[in-house]
């Protein structure tokens, strides 16, 4: 396991061994089932190119409504509590006894791309935000806290995590592309992306 430090972001490479991403895949699973990922609607009304769904008290949402957080998923049905290893792992990153309130599920299929963006949707942001990777690998571009200022870019792998905390906690990031079927852990290809945060 290495750590990096780029542009104030931690990076955990292979934080997860193998059995550590089969076991989230496995707790996942149930979480996938009875809140299915849907294809999110920016308030401008572009349809995003992942897949979303959340586990927690809290889901994060985004419609004609604005970005939020909400208690249930559009179906109506409370968001699936957040499964213990991914708490666990919470733990272990950030050294906190404080809980995330949200795990927000983004599937990217192939094609699929995620544009700068800030997660500025939390109540208070001196907690950091937690993001592992699943799957295949994903293009990860870490920029500042304002749009269009100087970026970097690193390839995620299974298994790899961020912490986005400090003056990383603000700052613009993104997933520009995927290796399509570069690691075997979903049979089908993609990448899983949990985040997990504090929102209230």
């Amino acid at each position: 396991m290495a750590r990096l430090m780029i542009r104030d972001f931690v990076v955990l490479k292979s934080w997860l061994d193998v059995a550590g991403q089969a076991e989230l895949i496995e707790a996942l699973r149930p979480v996938l089932k009875s809140a299915p990922p849907f294809h999110p609607v920016t308030p401008k009304g572009q349809t995003m190119s992942v897949r979303m769904t959340s586990a927690g008290r809290l889901g994060w949402l985004s419609d004609a409504q604005g970005y939020r957080y909400v208690p249930d998923h559009p179906k109506g049905m409370a968001w699936p509590a957040i499964p213990a290893p991914i708490l666990r792992l919470w733990a272990e990153v950030t050294g906190l006894e404080r809980q995330p309130d949200s795990c927000l599920i983004n599937y990217y299929g192939e094609g699929a791309r995620m544009g700068l963006h800030q997660d500025k949707d939390e109540a208070d942001f001196s907690w950091p935000v937690v993001s592992v990777s699943l799957g295949d690998d994903g293009l990860f571009r870490m920029g500042g806290p304002t749009r269009g200022g100087k970026t970097e870019s690193i390839w995620l792998s299974s298994g790899d995590v961020v912490v986005m905390g400090g003056p990383a906690r603000l700052a613009y990031h993104g997933v520009d592309r995927i290796r399509f079927k570069s690691s075997r852990l979903l049979p089908r290809g993609g990448r899983l992306n949990l985040t997990l945060r504090v929102v209230e």
